[in-house]
C-alpha cells in the first residue's frame, strides 16, 4: 500500500512523519502545499471524512497572523476558503492511507495511532 502525505517540507512535524514513514518501511507520495497548491474539492473530501474543525491548523504562526474578521466567527465555509488561499493554515501532516484522512502526527494521538495501524497492514 502506498501512503499519501500532504503538508510543507520543511515543516517540523511533517519531517518526524518522514522519517517514521521511512523506518517502517512505508512507501509514501508527497503533495507539497508549497509548490503544488491544493485544490478545493480535495479540501472538501477532508472536511466530509474528519470535519473542518481537524484540518484547520489554530496553533501555527499563519494562523495566528490572521485578520481578527478573518478568525472571528469560523466555520465551514470560512475555513474552507481560508486553507485554499493559505495552504500553511492546514493542520500537518494530511495522510490519506486504507481509505481514510488522517491530520496530525502528534506522539500518542488517536490519528497517529490509525495512521500507523494503516500503514503497517500493507
Amino acid at each position: 500500500m502506498t501512503v499519501k502525505i500532504y503538508g510543507i517540507k520543511n515543516c517540523d512535524t511533517m519531517k518526524k512523519a518522514f522519517d517514521w514513514l521511512s523506518d517502517n518501511g512505508v512507501a509514501y507520495d508527497f503533495h507539497n502545499y508549497k509548490t503544488d497548491g491544493i485544490d478545493t474539492a480535495t479540501l472538501k473530501s477532508w472536511v466530509k471524512a474528519i470535519g473542518w474543525e481537524k484540518l484547520v491548523n489554530r496553533t501555527g504562526t499563519t494562523f495566528r497572523a490572521l485578520a481578527e474578521a478573518d478568525k472571528a466567527d469560523l466555520s465551514e465555509a470560512k475555513a474552507l476558503k481560508l486553507m485554499a488561499a493559505n495552504p500553511s493554515l492546514i493542520r500537518r501532516p494530511v495522510v490519506e492511507a486504507d481509505g481514510k484522512v488522517f491530520a496530525g502526527f502528534k506522539p500518542g494521538s488517536p490519528e497517529r495511532a490509525a495512521l500507523e495501524a494503516a500503514a503497517l497492514k500493507r
